[in-house]
């Protein structure tokens, strides 16, 4: 009798509908939030770990939803570097190599984009994305200018003052990563027509990511960042570019002037970018040195390179004197020790020497067409009047990846920020005609036919 008294049990609220339209983007913010920790060291990183278990969940879903997980012009784009990669695979110096290095290309550039193009569902998606870059670039930032200020920051000229935030020395352009990324978010949406309020926030936002993003002493960061944020003034329109190189000439001036940025060290740094033939320092003739063994790899493997993961072991055979033994190491928690040189600091030469002109062609091949396919998008939404924001990220992010990518290769936790941008573009480039296209083809609610066109 008892029994038959008792209450019945009470049911779970439901969650808003907006809050429900949130749960496939929010594995992926949930990458991106982990690079906040502290790294774990050159392994792979919570964030990886991830990005890992999101693709695993994004092919739970199509296969739940039973739907097409991309369009046939997507599945060409994204998968077009898998030719590349599987030849210099099965070129690698051992198995453990080969399948090592397939998986981290994959990931960067096939798996966890597709992972992004597929979870992405409108607009809406792309924003909080976007928004969480920004984000943890505002957090290592902070540290960054903490590490600064208090000099616990990495080794540099002898004083511990270079901003590396939570990334540690060992990888010193993880946090001049994550901010320059964050700061091509916050000026593509800045120069936007979302409303007043978020515009204002993230002027405000890349406006603070300037110090940290001098403080990393990073001349490629600097470099890249520059280029993209010109090319998102550029086609944002001629007013908006105007109005925006004001304001930016007006917080340089501050920043300089009222606090005290411009020391010698920050000086002497920017003047050593042009300084490439006229007495360049160690880093820069080590860089060289290093893009010269890439290239005499090629002229030995000029179709399949020397396969994935074999720059280091060819790397002596093809240096010249002027390569010293490795870079210093010092700060951030880290005793001073000598960091060995196992990458050319080129993207495109590292791919030239380990997966040869077809792993090249492959892999830049598909940057190109997302390139070109997000500005022919972009051109179009300018126009048109909606989504602006959205493709002023998404081409400044992939501009800003080209550009570095001259510098530096992929390598450390930070990467797979690297491919959540790459994500961001091939949703904007691609997302659009497939995503259509299967809401024509009749598909359920769950599909992000309509809602890619809201």
């Amino acid at each position: 009798m008892s029994h038959a008294l008792a209450p019945p049990p009470r049911r779970a609220a439901p969650l808003p509908p907006r809050a429900v339209a949130l749960v496939p983007v929010l594995p992926l913010v949930a990458v991106v939030a982990l690079l906040a920790l502290p790294s774990t060291g050159d392994g792979a990183g919570p964030a990886d770990a991830v990005s890992a278990l999101v693709i695993v969940y994004c092919v739970v879903r199509l296969l739940r939803e039973r739907r097409r997980p991309l369009s046939t012009t997507a599945a060409v784009v994204l998968g077009l570097p898998v030719v590349g990669l599987a030849l210099a695979a099965m070129g690698a110096s051992s198995p453990e190599a080969g399948l090592t290095g397939l998986g981290r290309y994959l990931q960067v550039f096939v798996l966890v984009p597709a992972a992004v193009l597929v979870l992405l569902r409108h607009r809406t998606d792309f924003r909080v994305l976007a928004w969480s870059c920004v984000g943890v670039a505002l957090w290592q930032g902070a540290v960054g200018v903490h590490q600064y200020v208090t000099r616990t920051g990495a080794s540099y000229q002898g004083e511990t003052v270079r901003a590396v935030g939570t990334f540690g020395a060992q990888d010193v352009m993880g946090m001049a990563t994550a901010v320059s990324l964050g700061l091509v978010c916050a000026v593509g949406i800045a120069l936007g027509r979302a409303p007043v309020r978020q515009r204002a926030a993230a002027a405000g936002c890349a406006l603070a990511l300037l110090p940290p993003l001098a403080l990393s002493f990073s001349r490629g960061a600097w470099i890249a960042t520059a280029l993209a944020c010109t090319a998102q003034l550029a086609l944002a329109g001629l007013r908006r570019a105007l109005k925006t190189a004001a304001a930016a000439v007006a917080a340089g001036v501050v920043l300089v002037g009222g606090f005290g940025l411009g020391t010698a060290q920050l000086q002497e740094r920017l003047g050593s970018i042009t300084q490439v033939t006229d007495a360049p320092d160690q880093s820069v003739t080590d860089r060289y040195a290093l893009w010269a063994s890439a290239a005499d790899m090629w002229r030995e493997h000029p179709l399949t390179g020397v396969g994935l993961k074999g720059f280091p072991e060819y790397r002596d055979g093809h240096a010249t004197l002027a390569l010293s033994s490795g870079s210093d190491v010092e700060g951030a928690g880290e005793a001073f020790h000598r960091q060995a040189l196992l990458s050319p600091h080129s993207m495109y030469l590292l791919v030239l020497s380990e997966q040869g002109l077809i792993g090249l062609l492959t892999l830049a091949g598909s940057w190109l067409a997302l390139l070109v396919c997000g500005l022919r998008r972009l051109l179009r939404v300018r126009r048109r009047g909606r989504g602006l924001d959205c493709g002023l990220v998404a081409c400044g992010l992939l501009v800003w990846s080209l550009t570095d990518f001259v510098y530096g290769d992929i390598g450390g936790p930070s990467t797979v920020l690297t491919a959540v941008g790459l994500g961001l573009t091939a949703w904007w480039a691609l997302a659009d005609g497939g995503r259509t296209g299967a809401a024509r083809r009749g598909g359920g609610p769950g599909h992000a036919g309509e809602a890619v066109a809201r």
